[in-house]
């Protein structure tokens, strides 16, 4: 049993994480940032839920850039193959659901 206040987590660096749990393979993490991470594409699928904070998401859609304000309690959903990037506006703490070892 644990209890997390997802608020009062930080960590040492940009996208510091708290690991939560590993459920046959996907991982739940809690991360910390203030920091825009880099582009990218997950080994799998990706659930991105805004706990703090405001997240901009760039993400490639038919080869353009999109993007998307994501505010507390905001979901984005990355299929396989979504390229993306996350820029935090100031400090975010963000629940990640993923495949163990995706980007």
């Amino acid at each position: 049993m644990q209890v997390i206040r997802s608020h009062e987590f930080t960590a040492e660096r940009a996208w510091g994480a708290l690991d939560i749990a590993n459920m046959n393979g996907i991982t739940t993490r809690l991360h910390w940032t203030n920091e825009p991470y880099k582009w990218h594409i997950n080994n799998g699928e990706e659930v991105f839920v805004v706990l703090s904070g405001q997240v901009e998401m760039l993400y490639k859609q038919h080869g353009e850039v999109c993007a998307e304000l994501l505010n507390p309690g905001d979901i984005f959903f990355a299929s396989v193959g979504t390229e993306h990037v996350a820029h935090p506006k100031g400090e975010a703490r963000i629940l990640f659901i993923e495949s163990q070892g995706s980007v």
